[in-house]
């Protein structure tokens, strides 16, 4: 397929608002013929550098050849996919090793498609199991736990929530505040579960100090809380842990998986409940099947994917490499922002989750311009990560990702089989960048839209 009929059925029947950002960024000039480890290849052969990493959907990279060999053997033996009135032995072997990776008694396994269905179902189990007297759910400012409707309510975006209809008196604290949190629960006895990214990604690559997560864990103990912890795009390793909380200590009541955890291969979703909280919810026959997994709720192939691509993870070290390489990652940048103080506002994250802020517009600018333009900051607000995001693709072939809150915000999710030469590769094309200066990155991203 050309790119020319690529751009018009994506028009056509796809989103004609989608690709007007895409040709802004120019990535509607690319057509990826194949992936391979660390890169894309596109329609020159041009080797592209994934810091992108599908919002950490690529933990064990692109292609990797262990999952290709366990998917073409379970095709070839003519293994069986749907599992509905019979019991999946995929499925089971899948949510014994999540249970076996997961901390405490986190060991009851929902298997879904996606973070939406998975954090659906974390919040239906949290729901039942604290009771009709407490339908209250708090969550964080800035949060992202996906645009079905039932965690739309509880993301904190007014554009994803348009105009829908939502699940409404639920309650909305500052991420990371403990007071803001304990005063909720001491005020309100219908809040019965708290739900928030362990790792806030939409939010800009947001993190907070274990002692929050350690006084979260009284908190809902002393209130009966039930805290739900969305991992879905932290977890898998990426904070250089299995699961984020792990780095404060604590273990969660229910928590989610998604993205990375089919390998890049295949869409795998998982909720893992305290058995607890499992049984209060749906332990009787009369409640088994109140939320029983859907039609592809655990398919074969999705679930051998994933349990191989669990087995890389261990095998080859990753969460241990994305600790590493995420530590060494952090420090370049970091060494980056010291050379440009008024590009590079601030460098935060964990693992290879990491977020690089920009400043406004106007401070990136020369002292007798600011004021004039500093009006304008709010609407200018992550032009600058657009124009970086753009001309790292097209002069440095190296992809990277934004942020949905925060658009001043580049987030950078790399495999996880991330190595030194990578982060090196990546922040050596954006140091060259930025010692081009702002006025000609403008004019040089101009030209490309000129071009």
């Amino acid at each position: 397929m050309s790119l020319a009929d690529m751009n018009g059925l994506f028009k056509d029947h796809i989103n004609p608002g989608q690709l007007h950002f895409m040709k802004l960024l120019g990535f509607n000039k690319i057509k990826v013929e194949r992936a391979e480890g660390m890169y894309y290849i596109d329609q020159n052969g041009r080797k592209i550098l994934d810091f992108f990493g599908g919002f950490g959907s690529l933990a064990v990279g692109h292609n990797h050849p262990r999952l290709i060999a366990e998917r073409k053997a379970f095709q070839e033996e003519g293994r069986h996919e749907i599992a509905i009135a019979f019991m999946s032995q995929y499925a089971a072997a899948l949510a014994k090793n999540l249970a076996a990776i997961s901390p405490g008694d986190l060991d009851m396994v929902f298997l879904g498609s996606t973070g939406s269905e998975a954090m659906e179902a974390a919040i239906k189990v949290a729901e039942r199991a604290v009771g009709p007297k407490r339908p209250k759910i708090v969550y964080a400012e800035n949060s992202f736990h996906g645009k079905t409707k039932g965690v739309l309510s509880i993301t904190d975006s007014p554009l994803y929530r348009g105009e829908f209809r939502l699940v409404d008196r639920n309650v909305r604290v500052p991420f990371g505040d403990i007071d803001a949190i304990r005063n909720a629960f001491e005020s309100d006895p219908e809040i019965g579960v708290i739900v928030l990214e362990t790792i806030q990604g939409g939010g800009g690559i947001i993190t907070a100090p274990p002692e929050f997560w350690q006084e979260l864990r009284l908190l809902c103990d002393k209130h009966g809380v039930i805290w739900v912890a969305d991992e879905v795009q932290c977890g898998v390793g990426r904070s250089g842990r299995f699961y984020a909380f792990e780095h404060a200590g604590v273990v969660p009541d229910v928590t989610a998986l998604a993205k990375s955890l089919g390998g890049g291969k295949t869409a795998m979703a998982a909720m893992i409940a305290r058995r607890e909280i499992y049984m209060k919810a749906y332990g009787s026959p009369k409640t088994a099947m109140i939320h029983a997994q859907a039609t592809f709720g655990g398919i074969g192939e999705a679930c051998i994917t994933a349990i191989e691509a669990l087995n890389i993870l261990y095998d080859e070290n990753l969460i241990e490499n994305s600790a590493v390489q995420g530590a060494y990652l952090l420090s370049r940048l970091q060494a980056l922002q010291a050379k440009y103080p008024k590009i590079i506002k601030e460098v935060r994250g964990q693992g290879l989750m990491i977020g690089l802020e920009f400043q406004d517009f106007s401070q990136t600018l020369p002292l007798v311009l600011r004021p004039v333009v500093s009006v304008l900051d709010d609407k200018l607000k992550g032009s600058l990560s657009g124009f970086i995001g753009a001309l790292l693709l097209r002069d440095y072939a190296t992809l990277v990702a934004f942020t949905e809150y925060n658009r001043n915000v580049i987030r950078l999710e790399p495999p996880l089989i991330c190595g030194r030469e990578h982060v090196d590769q990546f922040v050596e094309s954006l140091d060259d960048l930025l010692g081009r200066g702002i006025i000609r990155i403008v004019k040089d991203f101009v030209g490309s839209q000129i071009g």
